[in-house]
Parts: C-alpha cells; structure tokens; sequence
C-alpha cells in the first residue's frame, strides 16, 4: 500500500512538472506594461524637465506550456499563436531574436530620421552594409554565415547598399565562388561561399541564400543616445520619435498628459500597423495613461480577401476602450503630422 502511494506520488508530481514545464508550439501574448520613453532616449543637452510623458507599450511574448496555454484559452487579452505563425519560415530562435533587434533598430533610425526632419537640425546618414537576418538551410551559406553578421565587402567591391551586393550576384553563375567580408560582433571575418541554387525558390535562383535587410546608421547634431535592446521590433517607433523631438524642442510637446501609443514609424512619416495593440490598449488602461495614439492604417482589398473580418489598428483599440470602459482618450494617426497636430491644439494640463 505504502509503495502505491509513492508510485501514485511520483506519478502526480510528473504529470504536474509536464503541465507547468513541457513547452508546446506556441507562443503566448499577453499585455504587458507603458514605459516612460525618457528611460531609453538621451538627447544632448535636451529639454528634460516636462511635467508629461511620452510611453512605449509592450506585449509580453513567451512559449506556452499546458498550464499557461489553459489560462490562456480562458482569458480574453491573451492569445495563443503557433510558432510557425510568428516566425518566418526556416526561422530559429537565434534568427527570430535578430530580426526583432534589427526591426527595433530600423525604428530608431527611421525616429531620428524624421524627429530631425521635423525639428530642422542636421543629420548625416550611412549605409554600412547589409545584416543578415537568417540563413536558409541547405543554401550556399549555410554554415559559414550567420545571424546578425553584415556583409560589408563582395568580390573586393564595398557593399554600401542592399542594391550593390544584388547588382554583382546577377551578374553570377552557379558554383562561382564570392569572396565576403564579413562584420561579425565588431570583427572583420573573411569568408568564401560557392553560389548555389536558393532553396525554396521558383523559379530557380542562384544566391547566397540568406534573408538581409539594409543596415544604415545617422549621425545627429546634437547627439541622441538610445538604448532600448532588450525591447524588439518596430512598434515603438512613434513614440520614439515624440519623446526625441520633446527633448529637442523647448515646449512640452506632451502639455502635462500620460501619452502612450503605439506604431511603427516608417521613413516617409507614416505610422505602420502593428499586432496586438489591443492588449496594448488594456495595459495602457490599466497603467493609468490618458492619451493612446493608435495607427490609422488603410485595410486595403487584399487584405480583405485574406481575412474578411480584419479591421484598422484604430477601429480595434476603439472597440477594446470601449470594452474595458476606460476613459483614455483614443486619437486616430497616419502620420507623425497627425500626432503633431492633435498634440498642438491640446490644452496644457
């Protein structure tokens, strides 16, 4: 009898380790906090000394076990996603984490870029290259490239934009060999790929078979120091680019409010989509901000086609303030201009 207690015992234990612990193919989403923008953006010698703040709102992102899969199901500001859905095809954890500090670091580009257009200061900007995002298995470079490196120079040739490395590999056949160099972790790496057809293409392409993205930087007068690398992707960009330009105007652009809001800040001054704003939405509720700036976007008619019930970033943080009957103030934007002028003819607090 006692042995069938234990054995009932370590069995229980068991099945309780696999439904806290075993980890399935999916991620969960969940609301996560408002953070001051200020904590991430130093301009030099900028204006400080505002009574209002601009905040950033993030969604908490992990892979689900049983157990948080369960209070997942239950709970209506927490998604589960299938891994495949979030990644991109081929795409690992180490690829995923790079795309998203390289997504976040485009965004402070693109918030530099136009806070300084905006504000009338000069700024010069680089190309440096392209980084890669990941390596397609079985490609050229399978295992002689990897995440995160930037392809500075091809053939002897410096690769300043996404354009020059594509101009020289059209001009290439398979089995060719390219010579890199490669900017890896601050050091410069030698490398030799044999070009190979890309796997998964049609029609047939020969390449080095990797994802890149441009990687360009810009240099500020004055100068801004940004650090926000443990925050991934792009959605940060228009607040990124409201905080720069309060700290380099002298008025206080937030006239005393709580502002979050959320949005990718493109390079033409539009406001991007992004996913779960209305978790974004909650936990700005929830954080006691008064103003949510919400990307306007265009539902075009491929979109439609794809998900007939699809709605604007704006129409779904209307509907989510009006669930949670929160009385923040929830303000439609196509453009930073938009933000600029609602934020002008706001009344100081």
């Amino acid at each position: 009898m006692q042995m069938k207690k234990i054995v009932s015992f370590i069995v229980f234990m068991l099945i309780l380790i696999v439904f806290c612990f075993y980890r399935l193919d999916y991620y969960i989403m969940k609301p996560g906090s408002a953070y001051d923008v200020s904590r991430f953006v130093n301009v030099q010698d900028g204006d400080i000394d505002d009574e209002g703040t601009f905040n950033l709102m993030t969604v908490s992102m992990f892979q689900a076990t049983p157990l948080t899969y369960v209070i997942a199901y239950f709970n209506e500001f927490q998604d589960t996603l299938l891994i495949k859905d979030v990644r991109h095809e081929e795409e690992d954890d180490e690829e995923y984490n790079v795309r998203q500090l390289k997504l976040m670091t485009d965004s402070q580009f693109n918030a530099l870029y136009i806070a300084f257009q905006k504000a009338g200061l000069p700024f010069t900007v680089t190309y440096n290259g392209i980084t890669v995002l990941n390596v397609l298995s079985g490609g050229a470079a399978d295992g002689k490239i990897k995440p995160g490196d930037e392809i500075v120079e091809i053939d002897g040739q410096l690769v300043h934009k996404a354009e020059d490395l594509t101009a020289i590999l059209n001009e290439k056949k398979e089995n060719e060999e390219v010579h890199l160099v490669l900017n890896r972790d601050d050091k410069l790496i030698d490398q030799t790929v044999t070009l190979k057809e890309i796997p998964g293409s049609d029609p047939k392409r020969i390449g080095i078979g990797i994802n890149y993205s441009q990687s360009k930087s810009i240099k500020t007068e004055p100068f801004v120091k940004v650090d926000a690398e443990e925050i991934g992707g792009p959605s940060a960009g228009l607040m990124f680019t409201l905080e720069i330009l309060n700290q380099l105007l002298d008025e206080d652009l937030s006239k005393g409010y709580l502002i979050a809001g959320t949005g990718e800040m493109n390079e033409d001054g539009t406001v991007g989509r992004i996913g779960g704003i209305e978790k974004k939405v909650a936990a700005a509720h929830e954080d006691g901000m008064e103003i949510f700036f919400a990307p306007d976007d265009e539902i075009t008619e491929a979109m439609l086609k794809v998900n007939p019930d699809i709605k604007s970033n704006y129409e779904v943080a209307v509907l989510t303030a009006e669930k949670i009957g929160t009385k923040m103030k929830i303000v439609p934007v196509k453009t930073i201009d938009d933000a600029l002028a609602y934020l002008e003819q706001l009344e100081e607090k």
